[in-house]
């Protein structure tokens, strides 16, 4: 009888075994010494909880809102690059799982399955992340295809203007569809399960470029086209440039610093997102949990905060909102549960998040995820003091 599925952990060790070494390392891995990465779980753990008895705990409710829409919890899937290679058809199979949960998926511009594929096989709307790059008219062409796909929102990517080195993806020479070489088939036969839903499919690259960018044909073209388009010139005004191509709601990523959350706000975004890319980027960069109280302080009251990183249960979401965060975005969590088990699996890691918040929550003396703030916490080691006037 297989073993019950009781955290996102028990989902990691399944997606271990079954997911090819160069896709699990891929999604398991930070740049360069990785401490930030590390930063982003362990910085959860200092954050203290009260507990609190004795209080009516009954008719709990985790439902909320992002940006206006609303949410069966303050939880959404955050854009992931290559979830089709964790399993076959991934964003297909992630955006279900969203969809039935109810809470958001983002798409990533480095998906396996395209905006039409996920738009196609899926009932309910999603929304788009934008990498910009160098060619701006397959940037505005994505653009655009979001739109016409009907995405609900678009998640702007700021601190992927240059690539992080990240070492394990260069030791296993990561590639999409790996390469026929004598390691990695080795490895690919201890995946049958993996191959045998990879074959099922014609979905093994970068659907969202191929065919749809000048000179990315095929893939010895794509990976050529891939390392030099992340456009390293992105500035405040290409945002605005993107918000008024868009016209809908914008939700800017990677924010780590007050100083750029308060420009974020006067961009007209509709939210930010404080994260550092999973310490896939500037190793030695604060977690974003730490990074979260100060630009509260700063922007708060301006625009909406999000963050990402480091989330693996629903004790981590309460924390977040606790110290400010609208809600969260889940990426290697639900990674997990797509590589372990495919949709099913994502279900799973929803399932856990979900019933570790509302038991937290109570355990917190509270029956409504809307009445979550610092009150909750026994230790915050990453307080911050109120906004000094200007």
């Amino acid at each position: 009888m297989p073993r019950p599925i009781t955290s996102v952990a028990d989902l990691q060790a399944l997606a271990r075994r079954r997911v090819p070494r160069m896709f699990y390392d891929y999604a398991d891995s930070g740049s360069w010494t990785e401490s930030t990465y590390r930063a982003n779980e362990e910085d959860f753990q200092k954050i203290k909880l009260r507990q609190r008895v004795a209080v009516d705990m009954r008719n709990r409710s985790l439902a909320s809102t992002m940006i206006g829409i609303p949410v069966s919890m303050p939880v959404a899937l955050a854009p992931t690059g290559l979830t089709g290679m964790q399993h076959a058809d991934g964003e297909i199979l992630a955006a279900r799982a969203a969809a039935k949960a109810g809470v958001p998926f983002t798409l990533s511009t480095m998906s396996i399955c395209s905006i039409e594929d996920v738009a196609e096989n899926t009932d309910a709307p999603f929304w788009f992340q934008l990498y910009v790059m160098r060619d701006q008219e397959f940037s505005n062409g994505l653009i655009d295809r979001a739109k016409a796909a009907g995405c609900t929102a678009l998640v702007l990517t700021l601190d992927l203007q240059i690539l992080g080195q990240r070492h394990k993806d260069i030791k296993n020479g990561l590639t999409t569809p790996p390469a026929p070489t004598i390691a990695n088939m080795i490895n690919l036969a201890t995946k049958p399960r993996w191959v045998y839903h990879m074959a099922q499919t014609k979905r093994r690259t970068f659907r969202n470029i191929v065919g749809h960018a000048k000179g990315a044909d095929n893939l010895r073209s794509l990976g050529k086209w891939t390392a030099e388009q992340f456009d390293p010139a992105l500035d405040w005004d290409a945002v605005k440039r993107i918000k008024d191509r868009w016209g809908g709601k914008l939700i800017i990523k990677g924010i780590l610093d007050p100083e750029d959350a308060a420009l974020a706000a006067k961009s007209g975004a509709d939210a930010l997102i404080v994260s550092n890319h999973g310490g896939r980027q500037l190793d030695g960069a604060i977690s974003s949990i730490a990074a979260l109280p100060p630009i509260v302080r700063e922007v708060g009251n301006k625009i909406e905060v999000h963050m990402d990183g480091g989330v693996r249960s629903g004790q981590d979401v309460i924390k977040a909102r606790a110290l400010g965060a609208r809600a969260v975005y889940i990426g290697r969590a639900f990674l997990y549960g797509l590589g372990a088990m495919g949709e099913f699996g994502v279900s799973e890691a929803l399932r856990c998040i979900r019933n570790e918040l509302d038991i937290t929550m109570a355990f917190c003396g509270l029956r409504d995820i809307e009445k979550v703030d610092a009150n909750i916490l026994a230790e915050n080691p990453f307080a911050v003091g109120p906004k000094k006037k200007r």
